[in-house]
């Protein structure tokens, strides 16, 4: 039996749904894939700490991300003040 018109378009658009998923899925892990590279080697050099916290200070706005980014931030101080001492 062949499908209606409407069952070919609630098809479509339930493929297109799933594609779009697939598309943030993929999105969010290149995102923690990014980050994580940036911050494990901002944590190593002074000179990328004090890049990476500039960055971060100047655009996360949002409250409840700067608080998320409390404690990296300490951190990323911490590495760049250790650099500046010796």
């Amino acid at each position: 039996m062949a499908r209606s018109i409407d069952q070919q378009i609630a098809a479509t658009q339930a493929k297109l749904a799933r594609l779009k998923e697939r598309q943030k899925a993929s999105e969010t892990r290149r995102k923690i894939i990014v980050g994580s590279v940036a911050i494990s080697n901002a944590l190593k050099d002074p000179e990328k700490a004090r890049a990476l916290a500039a960055l971060l200070r100047r655009a996360v706005t949002r409250d409840v991300d700067q608080k998320e980014i409390t404690g990296l931030l300490g951190e990323l101080d911490d590495v760049a003040a250790k650099a500046e001492r010796q």
